[in-house]
């Protein structure tokens, strides 16, 4: 009879993938981006350790969004102070940091626990498609 394996940090390998954000919809590219980060889609993958890829997105701020969300759709920030929290539509935030939108996209569906912030540490995303990853794309998957 063969014992279960468990896989070590050691045993980690990453690959990397570079992901054309253009006419892509917004939730459903989140839910990729989120299965590689996390490392689902691998054979050895255990929930306690950082089996997640490189991911890198470019053209960010050609993203789509169905329905009415580019002027319903609001993202807020609070400093703390009172009457301070501020409201920006989708059109708005896009104009000023269109990195945010798949950003936050992003870490709402990551499992919220210690390794979130290792698993964003592996997410890079570029507004156009100049990037300084060019070479990690001999070897990666473009999706």
């Amino acid at each position: 009879m063969s014992d279960t394996h468990a896989t070590k940090k050691s045993e980690q390998r990453y690959n990397w993938h570079f992901i054309n954000a253009d006419n892509k919809v917004l939730g459903r590219l989140s839910a990729d981006i989120c299965v590689l980060l996390t490392g689902k889609n691998k054979v050895n993958y255990v929930p306690y350790l950082n089996m997640g890829d490189k991911v890198v997105v470019y053209n960010v701020k050609k993203i789509a969004v169905t329905g009415t969300k580019e002027l319903h759709k609001m993202y807020y920030s609070h400093s703390g102070t009172v009457g301070n929290l501020r409201t920006k539509n989708l059109s708005q935030i896009r104009e000023h940091n269109s990195k945010r939108i798949i950003l936050e996209a992003v870490t709402g569906m990551l499992p919220k626990n210690r390794l979130r912030n290792d698993r964003l540490a592996n997410l890079y995303l570029y507004e156009d498609e100049k990037h300084p990853h060019q070479g990690q794309e001999k070897g990666a998957t473009n999706e």
